[in-house]
């Protein structure tokens, strides 16, 4: 017989009914195609084997590639973005039994998963194709078997713990926030601390950052720290003859050893995955990031090397400025749809300020019930707030210190509160606990406290949906728009992200205009980029890849590269007109793209393409959002419009006029 808790629920139900509602709400809000940001990058990579940017996620390429062939009939950017509603409403299902265990209660199980599913950072990472999705699983997973590990003392769990947290290299190490709160979980039983576990442990969390940073002396440490944990003081193993001289018994003394050795090759195993990258590259496969086809070049993506990566000090932004980004993202996770963008708003905040009080309650709430739980939790909030703002070390956010800091203060490219997720998801799981604690303390159903934890699911819900025209399609048409302004076997210059990894996604997942020469100026201080440029294009010379000069200088190269083959040159019309100066002299403004040529308009494709935009996407205004990457974009793609109003008479300073949003 199933065996009912005092929540009135069957106990094997509360975490699969968690996971079923919000799969459910993910699916309703689910991006249709691809959205802007990595997604574009993520979907094609996985379309075609490739390698994305550093570290490369070789783990998640492969589920995905997996996935999307599993749903064949769905098209790839829908069967992708279900993969992340997917991990995020299961992570959502294993916490809330997680909480179902520590507390004896379905009801505050099934409110703690819908109350942390309903953050919006969240939310907003389980409706397209993103790798936190699939972090935040894995993370939750290996919670959940280190908690199995402590509270059954058994070591198969101990050596499913690690082998999780090496899984996070291949995947993605943001899932290693979780390794402290796995070492407690897994060492902290109920006949004491297992210090030779914890040992392991540890070690394996040195080791495996050793090897996604690709350092020497931290995966040397980690292995020694990991075999350490054969001298690690043992429970009966020791024993004293009647001469009182001290013995070890052979077998308990192999026992001891395979802990360790055993997680070694676990770590190995799981590392194997990284090899994947080396594999592909050895194809140049479309979407080829680093190109690691040496082990040298491998090491480099692993690694991040291609990125001026921060380290602990100096800050890169005052503390203040970073505690303050941090109360800021908070203060988007509850009621974004009162205030969807970054200005506050007193109802939002007010939200805010409500389930800062459940959260509370349910984090003194699991303390009374179960000490070792409420350790775990609060190390998780604690790694996932404080543990992340100091190890990143993040620049200031776009929206924050105006007029207070510096007009030159450097700041991040976007809005980074999908970093903190793990704190909002604790925060979320102590405010379902709170609500049901409340509800039971005033003498009210349990149901009540079950709708008060889904307040941040009604709260957010216009703000973080990915259904709604124009954003929903804004990606594409801007990728499609882009390829087909340029003319037959152009090379097409952009700028960033989002102009280039929606055009990678329809050319390589869609088969749009693949005759078309993407140029990303910002990749062109890598030296792996310039020579794929040449290997595959035959833009630029072996002078031109070895000494780098400048990106224009080096753009001015490839377009000279591109004209000595006959091929057409375009720019973006996201470009600024000093930066097409260095590349060309003469351009015509044709849709959404500057071509070389004699007038300064085409006007006839600028009508054409105004059309086409206004059937594509007729609404012309946007909502508020906290990201403003869809309203730029949507004025992007109204420049067609405009500059048919222009006259053939017009010079280029004016029509730059009109559609220089940077």
């Amino acid at each position: 017989m199933t065996r009912i808790d005092a929540g009135g629920y069957p106990r094997v139900s509360a975490g699969a009914l968690g996971a079923a509602v919000l799969f459910v709400i993910y699916a309703l809000t689910l991006a249709p195609d691809v959205t802007f940001w990595d997604a574009g990058e993520f979907i094609a990579a996985a379309r075609t084997l490739g390698v994305p940017h550093p570290p490369g996620t070789p783990l998640f390429i492969l589920l995905l590639n997996v996935w999307a062939k599993l749903l064949f009939f769905l098209p790839s950017a829908v069967a992708t973005n279900l993969f992340s509603a997917c991990c995020t409403a299961v992570a959502a299902g294993v916490s809330a039994r997680l909480v179902q265990r520590s507390t004896g209660s379905s009801h505050m199980a099934i409110a703690a998963a819908l109350a942390a599913g309903g953050m919006s950072s969240v939310w907003l990472n389980a409706t397209e194709t993103e790798v936190y999705a699939a972090s935040l699983v894995l993370a939750v997973v290996t919670i959940y078997a280190a908690e199995r590990a402590g509270r059954a003392d058994d070591e198969r769990w101990t050596y499913l713990t690690a082998y999780l947290m090496a899984l996070a290299v291949p995947l993605h190490l943001s899932a290693l926030v979780v390794a402290p709160v796995a070492i407690v979980l897994a060492s902290y039983t109920t006949q004491g601390i297992r210090w030779r576990r914890a040992v392991v442990l540890a070690g394996t969390f040195v080791l495996v950052m050793g090897i996604g940073r690709i350092s020497p002396w931290m995966i040397v440490a980690g292995a020694l720290i990991v075999v350490g944990g054969v001298l690690g003081h043992p429970s009966s193993v020791v024993r004293q003859d009647a001469s009182s001289v001290v013995r070890q018994d052979t077998s308990s003394v192999m026992r001891r050893a395979a802990l360790p050795f055993s997680v070694l090759l676990l770590v190995l195993v799981a590392s194997s995955a990284l090899l994947f990258m080396y594999v592909r590259a050895q194809f140049d496969p479309g979407i080829n990031q680093g190109n690691p086809d040496t082990l040298s070049a491998l090491a480099d993506v692993i690694a991040r090397r291609q990125y001026a990566v921060a380290p602990m000090w100096p800050r890169e932004a005052p503390v203040w400025v970073q505690l303050a980004n941090f109360g800021q993202y908070a203060d988007w996770q509850i009621a974004l749809s009162f205030g969807p963008t970054v200005l506050p708003s007193i109802l939002r905040t007010l939200g805010t300020v409500i389930f800062v009080a459940l959260g509370y309650r349910g984090a003194t709430t699991l303390w009374r019930v179960d000490r070792r739980f409420s350790i775990a939790t609060l190390a998780l909030f604690l790694c996932g707030a404080l543990g992340v703002l100091v190890y990143l070390n993040l620049h200031a956010g776009p929206s924050i210190g105006y007029g207070i800091l510096p007009d030159n203060t450097v700041r991040e490219a976007r809005e980074r509160d999908y970093f903190f997720v793990f704190a909002f998801w604790t925060w979320g799981l102590w405010a379902g606990i709170g609500a049901i604690s409340m509800a039971a303390r005033w003498s009210r159903p349990a149901w009540t406290g079950i709708l008060v934890a889904c307040l941040p699911i009604v709260l957010n819900w216009r703000a973080v949906t990915r259904r709604g025209e124009p954003e929903q399609s804004l990606p594409r048409a801007l990728a499609e728009a882009l390829l087909e302004s340029a003319p037959r076997n152009a090379v097409l210059f952009v700028m960033g992200d989002n102009d280039s990894y929606p055009l990678w996604y329809a050319q390589q997942v869609r088969k749009v205009r693949r005759d078309v020469a993407v140029v990303t100026i910002p990749l062109l201080p890598t030296e792996w980029y310039r020579s794929e440029l040449s290997r595959r294009h035959f833009l630029l010379t072996e002078r031109d890849i070895e000494r780098f000069e400048g990106k224009l200088n080096t753009a001015a190269a490839i377009a000279d590269g591109a004209r000595r083959l006959g091929r057409p040159v375009a720019a973006a019309i996201t470009m600024r007109p000093d930066e097409r100066a260095r590349i060309g002299v003469n351009w015509t403004a044709s849709g959404l793209a500057y071509v070389e040529g004699r007038a300064p308009l085409d006007t006839l494709a600028a009508t054409r393409w105004a059309a086409w935009v206004e059937r594509r996407l007729p609404s012309r205004e946007t909502r508020p959002a906290i990201d403003p990457v869809n309203s730029y974009f949507r004025n992007v793609l109204d420049c067609p419009r405009q500059l048919a109003a222009y006259s053939l008479k017009a010079d280029s300073s004016r029509l730059d006029s009109v559609c220089n949003y940077r």
